[in-house]
């Protein structure tokens, strides 16, 4: 299976999905992980630095469901938090958002997951624009 760690420097878990510049994507067999590759986001409207200071979108920017080029043969999506927004559309398209609020390594996160040792929650869902 796939797991996508949102992340803003490739190391470190992103506190919010759409604001992250990256996905490092970790490919696990069981517990273990086998491989890791890191994946840049120009596709979410934070990722291409688009959106405004007072909480919106430009136009038409404010779609999701383009990071699913980036994510598509991943089943999780790992993260801080996000936007119920984006949350309905990465269900919509079968990828589980994963909220597990940190600070984590994305690599810690992984395995803290794969491992039963964390358990990620639906509270860092946010009810913003996103």
């Amino acid at each position: 299976m796939k797991i996508a760690v949102a992340t803003m420097d490739g190391v470190s878990v992103s506190q919010h999905f759409g604001q992250s510049r990256g996905f490092v994507v970790f490919e696990v067999e069981g517990t273990s992980i086998k491989s890791r590759e890191l994946r840049t986001n120009s596709q979410t409207p934070h990722g291409q630095g688009i959106c405004n200071h007072d909480g919106g979108h430009r136009a038409g920017s404010d779609s999701h469901g383009t990071v699913l080029d980036l994510l598509g043969d991943c089943q999780f999506v790992l993260c801080g938090g996000m936007g119920a927004g984006a949350a309905q559309v990465l269900r919509s398209y079968s990828l589980e958002p994963l909220i597990l609020p940190g600070p984590y390594s994305a690599e810690e996160a992984v395995e803290s997951y794969v491992n039963g040792s964390a358990t990620p929650s639906q509270s860092g869902l946010c009810s913003c624009h996103h």
